[in-house]
């Protein structure tokens, strides 16, 4: 072996190592996490180039020791040598093949162990919401990474040539280690770059990709341990290193895909596809073919259309336009993309927000909703009760006086619309957090200064209004640009720990005023059927003393008529007077009508009851004919 050869693998070491250092020193001063994830990816390509070199240095201790061989055997005097044992005579030979049975696949298995557990760990790290995702010097972590991504770039690729060239496979480790590095440092610059640009998630997501990344290199490291057992040892023949990713070498040679691909296409058509000219055309002007595409991308980044419904500003290099206003609805031409980017924002549309409870989702379709069950992510407010002002207590140990207040749930959405998009995205940082806010401490207030029963019965229509136009008028103080729609109060109620004592409580209220009721119902009843009685009472005493003045005066009369017809025959009418009497005292009487010739008139009255009245209705049965 070449010492160069050594000597590129010593460098291409030497590059890992100071590049991972710089590159963590980097990514913690510029607060990038896919930097810090990325410095890893350098940490294990130093730790296989380390081995990757120590194995080249092996073999070239291997191959000196054999020239030094056949050195002493062309002399005399180095015969009786050779009739020493084959372990004595090679021992670097010895050392090398024992690296290779015992130490490199322990290191592969270290390797594998250190790529599943960092792949692992920084998911969970990342994970962790103390985790910071701030960028804090964007512009020096753009520059040190691309300048990692320059420098690895070219002693990969130098590296790789090499490599390739004169076939060695110890080399080819380190450079796609190198290669790969470079990459993802370029990629997390561009990570840097599109949080630069406003996209402040995008140095989270390109970390979270390279922990997967990382987990898929460390599947294929098992895989390659796992086949490693079953693969057929041909003496003489060496292979690729085990420790040696082809996911890191696609990934720093990608152009090996596309002689791959040729390979295929020759095995599948049977000819020499790659040969033709179109093949090696498109081989030639790949590069400008995709830097064609690129170009087009970003000429359609020069083209915007905002919706109907929407507007739109316009920001170059992070500032706003002042000579451009908003964007009304039709297609617009701007810069391409990352110099000119338009924000669209719905400003016919009537949005919303909700102050309180929040509607749970697993619950919204309950066909029921009961104060006592919970159905929202409840939120208490203090309120005011007018009803505990007259019994509040006195804490001895204070001597102040307990605060009237309760608790209640209440749901409150706010209906706003955007009129003054410029005010709404420029004159504060974040315009809906702080219209949350200010109508969160509007809501407070008011609560603080009602009563619970009011706004919970017939208060709740005129709360509302009050609650829109102090919203409003805050909304306006901070230049918001928003017009608030409307207010509505909903889902008031007690808390659901006191749902069942406030019930008790309405409960006892409702039985006493139906008690009250029923007692003003009896009360009413009473006095109705007293009146009602009074006026029987006098009206009946009325009559009877009506009855009896007409029946004297009636009688009076009588006793006046009936003097001159005494006078005028007193035998006569005292005869008639006893007839009349006696009429009227027989009139209900039996009497029996006896018919005889042969007797006289003798008529005798006994108006005594002396005979039984079931004797006289006795039945005579009919005579029977013969």
């Amino acid at each position: 072996m070449d010492k160069t050869l050594q000597r590129n693998g010593l460098i291409n070491l030497l590059a890992l190592i100071v590049t991972g250092a710089a590159g963590v020193l980097a990514a913690r001063y510029a607060g990038s996490l896919a930097g810090q994830v990325g410095a890893l990816y350098l940490g294990l390509g130093a730790l296989v180039a380390l081995v990757s070199w120590f194995q080249m240095r092996l073999e070239e201790r291997e191959r000196l020791e054999k020239l030094e061989l056949d050195e002493l055997a062309r002399t005399r005097s180095a015969s009786a040598m050779f009739e020493a044992k084959t372990a004595e005579l090679f021992p670097a030979q010895r050392a090398r093949e024992q690296f290779e049975r015992f130490f490199v696949p322990a290191f592969t298995a270290v390797l594998f162990a250190a790529q599943a557990g960092g792949a692992y760990f920084l998911w969970r790290w990342l994970s962790r919401s103390t985790t910071k995702i701030e960028l804090k010097e964007p512009i020096a972590g753009l520059a040190l990474f691309g300048l990692f991504a320059l420098i690895l770039f070219l002693l990969g690729r130098f590296s790789a040539t090499v490599a390739r060239l004169q076939r060695h496979r110890l080399l080819r480790p380190g450079a796609s280690y190198l290669l790969c590095n470079a990459v993802l440092c370029l990629v997390v610059a561009l990570g840097i770059v599109g949080v630069w640009a406003g996209f402040a998630q995008t140095d989270f997501y390109v970390a979270r990709a390279l922990c997967g990344l990382l987990g898929l290199i460390a599947l294929e490291t098992l895989v390659q341990l796992v086949l490693e057992i079953y693969r057929p040892r041909v003496r003489g023949k060496v292979g690729q290193p085990l420790y040696e990713s082809r996911l890191v070498g696609l990934l720093g040679q990608p152009e090996g895909l596309v002689t791959t691909a040729a390979q295929a296409m020759d095995y599948q058509f049977g000819f020499k596809v790659s040969e033709t000219w179109f093949y090696r055309f498109f081989e030639r002007a790949l590069g400008w073919l995709i830097l064609l595409q690129v170009g087009a991308l970003l000429l359609s980044t020069c083209v915007v259309f905002i919706e109907a419904g929407e507007q739109g500003l316009l920001e170059r290099f992070g500032r706003r336009v002042e000579s451009r206003s908003p964007l009304e609805p039709g297609a617009h031409f701007k810069w391409p993309w990352p110099i000119d980017r338009v924000y669209r924002f719905q400003t016919e549309r009537i949005q919303s927000l909700t102050i309180g409870s929040l509607p749970d989702p697993a619950k919204e379709n309950s066909r029921f909703v009961l104060w006592g069950q919970g159905h929202s992510v409840e939120t208490n407010f203090l309120v005011a009760n007018r009803e505990q002002l007259s019994h509040t207590a006195v804490t001895p140990a204070v001597g102040k006086r307990t605060p009237p207040v309760s608790l209640l749930t209440v749901s409150v959405p706010i209906y706003y619309q955007i009129t003054n998009l410029v005010d709404w995205a420029y004159r504060n940082e974040d315009a809906p957090a702080l219209l949350e806010h200010l109508s969160t401490r509007e809501v407070l207030r008011y609560l603080v200064g009602v009563d619970m029963g009011d706004i919970m019965s017939q208060g709740r229509g005129p709360a509302a209004q009050d609650l829109n136009e102090r919203i409003q008028a805050a909304a306006n103080e901070r230049g918001l640009g928003v017009r608030i729609i409307a207010v509505a109060l909903g889902d008031l109620h007690p808390p659901i720990k006191v749902a069942p004592e406030y019930e008790k409580v309405v409960a006892a209220s409702q039985t006493k005023q139906a008690k009250i009721l029923a007692a003003r119902a009896d009360d009413i009843r009473t006095n109705a059927l007293t009146r009602g009685q009074t006026v029987s009472l006098t009206n009946q005493a009325s009559a009877e003393r009506w009855a009896r003045e007409i029946r004297a005066l009636a009688q009076a009369a009588l006793f006046t008529n009936q003097i001159p017809a005494f006078e005028a025959a007193p035998s006569v009418y005292t005869e008639r007077a006893y007839l009349q009497t006696f009429v009227r005292a027989t009139a209900p009487a039996r009497k029996y009508l006896l018919l005889t010739t042969n007797t006289q008139d003798v008529i005798t009255f006994d108006l005594q009851e002396s005979i039984a009245q079931s004797l006289l209705n006795l039945s005579v049965p009919a005579p029977k004919t013969q």
